[in-house]
């Protein structure tokens, strides 16, 4: 996978391990927005005449690679923007079960509301965590991040699966942005509901996009508040009153939308099968490794499953040596966070524990 470094720049001057926090750009992205840019500039509002068209085929796209109907395909600015969209949609005493310090874009906006609130503890039994909330305090909608922001721990999707088929009335909504681009994702197959992400992580699709995939059997329990004049444009939402229009109200950006379509031609080009094996394969040796090491919470060590995100044992003067060395991560919570992706390498790995 040494080759792939080739599309990402950055990785020729250092050894990223931050796609956690922030994703690269690509030499394909590059290609499109440059190719964009000029378009607009030579051709002014010719350029923007095609733009329900362009979005239309973006949206197809999105489905398409995620197994979703187009037309219940919302493109959005972020995670943050379609929730909140989300949320207002929901009848007001609404009961919604929580993870313990799951993404602040995913509690603070819940909590902010009027809703009847539970939690579920994030441990090793983290499912039957969940369970045990849902059988207690009987949800009706469970909000919950695929992945951890600050440890890595993964939710197991065949759990999520389990607990819709028992409990069909629960609504699960689930934040895919540090899972989506990482292995291939049937949504229509899966026990979520509501499925959002930003991709400027995983996917590489840059800032100021991303989606909302919805089940058919959701649009009548969700009554959102938000339209415009965007809401009845294009393919999909021009019979009006649309799901997906309530959640595009304004213009859509084709440099951003059309972001994230190049981003999943890229994915499609590499092909899943090499980027899930190489990210598996870097995946377990760093476990092993960290394990080794004494590096990691026994929450990850104990689990099963586990993303390709790792918080480290670190203090200030190892995240600064880190840095001075090009190592890009971040410090979250007590320690240092280290994510893999697939332009990375086990020389990447091997020089981040040498430095350790």
């Amino acid at each position: 996978m040494k080759n792939l470094k080739k599309e990402f720049p950055v990785t020729a001057n250092y050894t990223h391990l931050n796609t956690a926090g922030t994703g690269l750009l690509s030499e394909t992205l590059l290609d499109f927005r440059q190719n964009h840019d000029l378009d607009y500039l030579v051709m002014g509002s010719l350029m923007k005449d095609n733009q329900d068209k362009f979005t239309t085929k973006v949206r197809e796209e999105v489905g398409k690679f995620f197994n979703c109907k187009a037309q219940n395909v919302a493109l959005v600015t972020s995670f943050s923007t379609g929730f909140n969209v989300f949320l207002e949609a929901l009848p007001a005493k609404s009961k919604v079960l929580l993870l313990q310090e799951d993404y602040p874009s995913i509690n603070w906006p819940v909590e902010a509301r009027d809703f009847d609130i539970s939690y579920a503890k994030i441990d090793v039994n983290l499912e039957d965590n969940i369970l045990k909330a849902v059988e207690k305090e009987k949800p009706e909608v469970l909000c919950i991040s695929l992945v951890q922001y600050i440890s890595g721990v993964q939710i197991n999707l065949e759990f999520l699966k389990s607990l819709k088929a028992e409990y069909p009335d629960l609504l699960i909504c689930a934040d895919g942005t540090q899972y989506c681009g990482v292995a291939p994702f049937d949504f229509e197959n899966s026990g979520i509901d509501v499925l959002g992400a930003s991709t400027y992580k995983w996917l590489n699709a840059g800032y100021g996009n991303g989606f909302f995939l919805f089940k058919d059997a959701v649009k009548d329990r969700l009554k959102p508040k938000a339209v415009g004049f965007a809401s009845i444009r294009g393919k999909y939402k021009e019979a009006g009153d649309t799901l997906i229009g309530k959640f595009e109200p304004g213009h859509l950006d084709t440099l951003n939308s059309g972001s994230l379509q190049a981003a999943i031609q890229l994915v499609n080009k590499i092909g899943y099968s090499a980027i899930t094996t190489q990210i598996e394969l870097l995946k377990e040796k760093a476990l092993n490794a960290f394990a080794e090491r004494n590096l990691l919470d026994d929450v990850v060590i104990n689990r099963k499953q586990h993303s390709s995100i790792f918080n480290i044992k670190g203090d200030q003067q190892l995240f600064e040596k880190l840095k001075q060395n090009d190592i890009i991560c971040s410090q979250r919570g007590d320690g240092i966070r280290v994510s893999f992706h697939y332009f990375n390498t086990e020389d990447d790995l091997e020089k981040l524990l040498k430095l350790i």
